[in-house]
């Protein structure tokens, strides 16, 4: 049985975390996502909350997150040191432009890392294990962000994901990538808390499956 001390321990050590936001029909992009169309068809309705409002790939984002959705990310950022993604991630985002997203560093999962490009704003690493060996070197004590739903996959079936959350946004897709395709039923998770704003449900897990 957790005692009150064990969880305040958890919360203060490093910890392998990741963050997606589905449909209520449980998909994380709609169908016929790539270059360009990372959400795929209708996908953008999914991410409303994290501009305030509409947007669609046919005009650049001009709003930004607002109330619980801006406190959600203004923390989240906060406690990341450094971020894994993977690599059709990379190419369905054009690599955003060739600048690093975050303010820490990202390292690429694939199998092909000779494809790095210079400049240092992206380190390719080729296998799971040593991408989270770096990354956790990197982050110190902050946090490891996960980003993709192919990488959140494998971090889960390795046992290694820590903290899981899911924003649910009030959008059926009808098709696409679903999050947790694949995924082992013996995965456990422990609810911590819910927050909810105008565009999206917060749902924030511990996972439990060591």
């Amino acid at each position: 049985m957790r005692t009150t001390t064990d969880v305040n321990r958890e919360e203060q050590m490093s910890k392998v975390v990741a963050q997606m936001t589905v449909s209520l029909d449980g998909y994380f992009t709609g169908p016929n996502d790539g270059p360009g169309r990372g959400l795929g068809d209708g996908g953008e309705r999914l991410h409303y909350w994290v501009f305030g409002g509409p947007w669609s790939y046919a005009q650049e984002p001009k709003g930004e997150a607002t109330g619980v959705d801006k406190q959600l990310l203004e923390e989240s950022s906060a406690r990341i040191g450094a971020v894994v993604g993977g690599r059709w991630t990379y190419e369905s985002a054009g690599a955003w432009g060739g600048r690093n997203p975050w303010p820490v560093p990202f390292y690429i999962l694939t199998h092909r890392p000779e494809d790095e490009p210079s400049g240092g704003g992206f380190q390719f690493v080729n296998g799971l294990d040593a991408a989270l060996a770096q990354a956790k070197e990197a982050a110190g004590q902050k946090d490891v962000g996960i980003m993709g739903g192919d990488v959140i996959r494998q971090v889960l079936a390795s046992g290694r994901l820590d903290e899981l959350g899911v924003s649910v946004a009030p959008v059926i897709l009808g098709g696409g990538k679903r999050l947790f395709d694949g995924v082992s039923p013996d995965v456990v998770l422990e609810q911590i808390d819910t927050v909810q704003s105008p565009w999206v449900t917060h749902l924030r897990y511990r996972v439990l499956n060591r």
